[in-house]
């Protein structure tokens, strides 16, 4: 049986001592009894100190962005060995603002996937659609393009440390959301397309998460679905009480 997974995206918010404000009170409040697995990944600048506050809990930390190398000329960017060194398990790749506000092509993301990879790196894929694409009846050669071109490569027992996270585009940030049946459609095509990959034991354990302006009024009936197993929460996750209550809808 798959584990719901709730990772929250901090995006660029969050000092120090903001970081340590709120990991201090989610992990007061969350226990070995948690409904879900659960993994938040902080700025940069913050990783080590959540990283040493996380110590001993069973809540998992990972990064928002990877670059493809070990190291070298690269000004700005981080490396996997520098992400497991400052304690992260886990890394968001191909986010829809990295793709779209940093041009991000699949050819880069998919590098980054299986650069982390190498590194031991649990992965967190994001895929979906603009606004304009799922307008254009494009939703699925878009998604199946973007998981199948981000996964190049990766063989199937890589393939087990991935998560998919479908985040239609035109619902982040915006107070739009998928219906619960509109998120299953796509996440039902992903477990399918997976099987094409990897086989239907890989289809059957790979976890696939909805994104999208998450709330606490609808991650409940999204977690409901068959094949949505967590969510990638957004601006949600930087309130300890709307994070914990999305959370607890897990149940």
């Amino acid at each position: 049986m798959r584990k719901t997974l709730i990772a929250g995206n901090w995006k660029m918010n969050k000092t120090l001592s903001q970081t340590e404000g709120l990991l201090r009170n989610l992990t007061r409040r969350l226990d070995s009894d948690c409904p879900a697995e659960v993994v938040v990944a902080p700025p940069f600048t913050s990783l080590a100190l959540a990283a040493s506050l996380l110590k001993g809990t069973d809540i998992g930390l990972a990064a928002q962005n990877v670059f493809a190398e070990d190291a070298g000329a690269y000004t700005g960017e981080i490396s996997a060995p520098m992400l497991v060194e400052a304690g992260c398990g886990w890394v968001i790749v191909g986010h829809s603002e990295r793709r779209r506000q940093f041009g991000e092509s699949e050819a880069l993301i998919n590098r980054k996937v299986k650069h982390a990879l190498d590194h031991n790196l649990k992965v967190i894929l994001c895929v979906g659609e603009t606004d304009a694409e799922r307008n254009a009846g494009q939703t699925e050669s878009v998604v199946h393009l973007q998981l199948t071109e981000g996964l190049k490569d990766v063989t199937s027992s890589e393939a087990g440390n991935v998560v998919i996270a479908y985040e239609p585009v035109w619902a982040i940030g915006t107070g739009k959301n998928a219906t619960p049946q509109q998120a299953e459609q796509v996440h039902c095509l992903i477990r399918k397309w997976m099987g094409e990959l990897y086989g239907p034991s890989v289809a059957e354990t790979t976890r696939v998460l909805y994104g999208g302006s998450v709330t606490p009024e609808n991650s409940r009936g999204m977690l409901a679905e068959d094949n949505i197993d967590g969510a990638l929460v957004g601006g949600a996750s930087l309130d300890a009480d709307l994070f914990c209550a999305i959370i607890g809808s897990a149940e």
